[in-house]
């Protein structure tokens, strides 16, 4: 996991995944270049449709978050509150 963290162009994974971070990455750099020739490239390289479908609404979940707090000039969160927020929903949940 952490090898395809780094660099999943040459990570031990599958060519699914390899040919869905592809294709998220250039939906987040250049979303005007995409096309139906990267989505059936996904497709080819054995993601089901809905897979891909999937992938993609988290993708733009986070680029959504991102672009808001960017645009906010939120403060990163420090290690130590990463772990207290972790802590929280794990014990307590969302609610």
């Amino acid at each position: 996991m952490d090898a395809a963290l780094r660099d999943y162009r040459g990570a031990p994974i599958g060519e699914p995944l390899r040919a869905t971070l592809a294709f998220l990455e250039k939906l987040t750099l250049e979303p005007a270049e995409v096309s139906d020739a990267d989505v059936d490239a996904v497709v080819e390289a054995g993601v089901a449709p809905q897979a891909l479908r999937d992938a993609i609404e988290v993708c733009a979940g986070f680029n959504v978050i991102d672009r808001i707090a960017d645009a906010l000039d939120f403060e990163q969160q420090t290690p130590e509150g990463l772990a207290a927020g972790a802590k929280q929903l794990t014990t307590r949940g969302y609610a």
